[in-house]
């Protein structure tokens, strides 16, 4: 038998039933708050401008994702500022700046999005057994501290000993790199370990390049193939202790 000591699993679309698209419907109340804030200090900046900033932070994440890196969120509001108005970053003032980092992060906690019903369950499991447990996910526009009060308020967060967030680390998945910052902070090695997770390419393939053997959640649709098949297919986190214990088994 080779044990497991450690599972890392992804955030939007396993521990958070939504995908990472989901993300996009906050994009109205950002811009609306942004433009509460910058009035409050005197800058006058159109909807249509914010709206064209916001387009070319995208334009600017998108170049950055596709090398698998990411970005602060700092980095995120300057660009879309920047893109609104040539120099209006250097305008803002430091507090209001931190203001504006604090709205872009918010909508995604008024109305959390749903969680796996079963993830406490399964999760609390696998701690009981001693395996260490963490996070790796890619953040999309809602940063990682945002997701962790998110985790908090579905009761998640507790079974975590460890947190890996691509904007606070700068690499995102399918990258290795950010697979082994995780298993090094859990002090466990790739073999040791298995990654959890919905999407074929940044979960399944991302744990495979690192060494991990993976776990993919399919509630509805179809598991990876060829390279991106997982060693074990699941419906939700519920069914995680027994999947973990069928690849102790196999091993």
């Amino acid at each position: 038998m080779r044990r497991v000591r450690a599972v890392t699993v992804d955030f939007w679309g396993t521990l958070i039933t939504q995908p990472p698209q989901a993300d996009d419907r906050y994009r109205e109340r950002r811009l609306a708050d942004f433009q509460t804030i910058l009035r409050r200090v005197g800058l006058r900046v159109s909807s249509a401008a914010l709206a064209q900033g916001y387009q070319h932070s995208a334009r600017e994440l998108e170049s950055v994702w596709a090398l698998n890196r990411d970005l602060p969120p700092l980095r995120h509001v300057a660009s879309i500022l920047e893109g609104a108005r040539a120099g209006l970053s250097a305008r803002v003032p430091r507090a209001v700046v931190d203001e504006l980092v604090e709205a872009y992060a918010r909508p995604a906690l008024l109305v959390p999005p749903p969680a796996d019903t079963e993830a406490g369950k399964g999760l609390r499991a696998l701690a009981a057994r001693g395996i260490r447990l963490a996070v790796v996910s890619n953040t999309m526009r809602t940063p990682g501290r945002a997701l962790r009060r998110m985790l908090d308020h579905h009761g998640l967060l507790a079974p975590f000993a460890h947190l890996t967030f691509s904007d606070e680390v700068g690499v995102r998945k399918p990258a290795a790199e950010i697979f082994h910052l995780a298993l090094d902070a859990l002090g466990v090695a790739p073999g040791e370990s298995v990654h959890v997770g919905d999407d074929a390419l940044l979960d399944v393939h991302g744990a495979r390049r690192a060494g991990m053997r993976a776990v993919q959640v399919v509630a509805s649709g179809k598991p990876g193939s060829g390279e991106q098949a997982p060693d074990v297919v699941i419906a939700d986190l519920g069914e995680l202790p027994r999947a973990i214990a069928a690849l102790e088994s196999a091993a």
